[in-house]
This record gives structure tokens, C-alpha cells and sequence, in this order.
């Protein structure tokens, strides 16, 4: 199902005097190895609902994330000028159906090697929920229809596959698309993607032949394996007791893991055998992290203030080994 939208407020020229106040450079802070190095590098503006909830990175620099609350998308410079690409149409009813929040928002996102941009949209309603695309300089395009009852979160893109997998916080689910669109199939219904209570199956990455995927709720990581005819394998729990998970990323050190703790405004190390330590908190910076990407030795904090309503911001530090 394609929704394609002849009016949109797309935006080229949003720069960053009147979107961020840059930091200045601060010395080097008490973050735990392998973390160094670790200040906030760009405010963003909470009036305006810039709240980045996840991010993706481009070769040349740029740093794409939603801003949940605006439900817009934009590009954050090298240099922490921020343009705003798109901002997506408000649900008729406000968005006060959409489930466990009450309000509508962008979530998860993803760039492919062409440029373009998919990310999600969860508004409570069945015209506007669901994956949407923006390829370089065009308008964004519901490309795929998401349950109106459900949260798409995390967002994970096979390129190999063309293949866009896409994690339900409320109904517990993963999700599979197509790269051109289509209809979404239920890839995994496992009982650990569940919520118990609020946010279930959140954050989502493909690694190792494997999903590897969060709950919010539980404050587990999970692994599931990608069979050789593509389905799903049972979710086998790697790690428990990181409250307020939300996504998270590979260092590139084997099974190794940073994840953002939401809810408790820290960063975890997690090792592959399932233990953690904390490596970054609210002293280097952090109101509430999303997400964690990384480039080279460059780690990049989004933390979105759901809970602080404090300084949206985004946050840098050093991986040293």
C-alpha cells in the first residue's frame, strides 16, 4: 500500500540557528573504557518537539534521526547544522489513539547504500501508521501499512535481502517488508517479544546471521536466528537486568554491544556473555537515550528528554578499543 502525499512540509532550507546551539568542545569526562571523551555536541530544541528518538549515519558525515514529537525527519552535520527533510502529516484525531503513548511519532530509521531513507510512523490510525520512504530530494511515501493498533519502533535493513524488518513494542511482533513495499508479514510472534505492561520488542539489529532485538519491559536482549529459508528462528534471551532498553549497536568487537538505557539516562556495555557495566550516564551528558550508532571510534548518543524534559541533545564519546 502506497499513501503518497501531494502536500507535505518538506523544508531544504531549516539550517541551525534557529534548530541547535552547538556546545563547546568540553575536556575529557569521567565515561567508563572503553568510552572516552564524551561530550554533547549539539542541543536540541524540546519546544519544538525535537526529541530524536534513533538515528542512522552516512558516509559523508551526516547523521539522519527523527525527531519523535515533531514527527519530522532530519540531517544533522558534521559540523551540527540541522536541516529538516520532512515533516509527516498529523492524524486527524491528533494521535491520541496511538498505543501506550497518546501521541503520534517517528521512530525508528534506516539508510540504505542509494541514499534513501526509510523510517517508521506510529499514529493509532490505519491511514498513516506504517513504513514510510524518502529517497534523495523526493517526498516521503508510505510504502508499507502497519496495524493501527501497534507501536513500529526499531527498524533493521537487510540489503542483501531488500528485506526491512521492523519491531511491534505492543504487539509484540517483528515485521518483514519488502525494500519496494508491500504488505508487512509477521516474521516472529516469540512470547519474548511481548510487553509486560507497557513497551514489549523495541530496538533492532541484523547481525550474525541473526535479529538481535530489546524489550523495553523485560530489560532483555534477544537473538533471533535467521533460518537459511528466511524465517525466523526461537529467540534465545543473551542478556537481562538493563532496565529501560530502548536500541542499542554492535562495536564490532564480536557479540559486543553499547545499548541505550532509556528510562535510567545510561549507556551499557554489554559483553557477549550477557554481562554489563555502565559507560556512560547523565554526568557526560545524557537525558534519557534512544539510540547508539557508531563510525570508526566515533560513538553517537541521541537522548530525546521524554523523561527529563531537559535538554534534548546529542551526545559523543571515543570507543578505544
Amino acid at each position: 500500500m502506497r499513501t503518497k502525499l501531494p502536500v507535505l512540509a518538506v523544508s531544504a532550507t531549516v539550517l541551525t540557528a534557529a534548530v541547535i546551539a552547538m556546545a563547546p568542545p568540553a575536556p575529557a569526562s569521567d565515561a567508563a573504557a572503553p568510552l572516552s571523551h564524551a561530550r554533547t555536541a549539539v542541543h536540541f530544541e524540546l519546544a519544538k518537539g525535537q526529541t530524536p528518538e534513533n538515528i542512522t549515519l552516512a558516509p559523508n558525515g551526516i547523521a539522519y534521526v527523527t525527531f519523535a514529537k515533531a514527527r519530522q525527519i532530519a540531517a544533522v552535520s558534521r559540523h551540527g547544522n540541522v536541516r529538516v527533510l520532512a515533516t509527516l502529516p498529523a492524524p486527524a484525531d491528533g494521535g491520541t489513539h496511538t498505543p501506550a503513548l497518546g501521541f503520534p511519532l517517528t521512530t525508528g530509521i534506516v539508510r540504505a547504500h542509494d541514499g534513501t531513507l526509510y523510517f517508521l510512523y506510529a499514529t493509532g490510525t490505519a491511514d498513516l501508521t506504517g513504513l514510510w520512504r524518502l529517497r534523495p530530494g523526493g517526498r516521503p511515501q508510505r510504502i508499507a501499512a502497519l496495524p493501527a493498533a501497534g507501536l513500529p519502533n526499531g527498524l533493521a535493513l537487510d540489503e542483501h535481502t531488500r528485506t526491512l524488518y521492523i519491531t511491534d513494542s505492543t504487539l509484540g511482533t517483528i515485521w518483514s517488508v519488502p525494500t519496494h513495499g508491500g504488505t508487512a508479514t509477521a516474521w516472529s510472534t516469540d512470547p519474548a517479544l511481548a510487553p509486560a505492561g507497557f513497551l514489549g520488542a523495541n530496538g533492532l539489529q541484523i547481525h550474525n546471521g541473526a535479529l538481535w532485538a530489546t524489550n523495553l519491559d523485560k530489560g532483555t536482549i534477544l537473538r533471533i536466528p535467521i533460518r537459511p529459508d528466511g524465517r525466523a528462528g526461537t529467540a534465545e534471551v543473551t542478556a537481562t537486568g538493563l532496565a529501560g532498553i530502548d536500541d542499542f549497536a554492535f562495536t564490532g568487537h564480536g557479540d559486543r554491544i553499547l545499548a541505550a538505557l532509556d528510562t535510567v539516562n545510561q549507556v551499557a556495555l554489554v559483553r557477549p556473555d550477557g554481562t554489563h557495566t555502565i559507560v556512560l550516564t547523565a554526568a557526560e551528558g545524557l537525558q534519557g537515550p534512544t539510540s547508539i550508532a557508531l563510525r570508526g571510534d566515533t560513538v553517537y548518543v541521541p537522548s530525546a528528554a521524554y523523561l527529563t524534559a531537559t535538554d534534548p541533545n546529542l551526545v559523543l564519546a571515543r570507543l578505544d578499543d
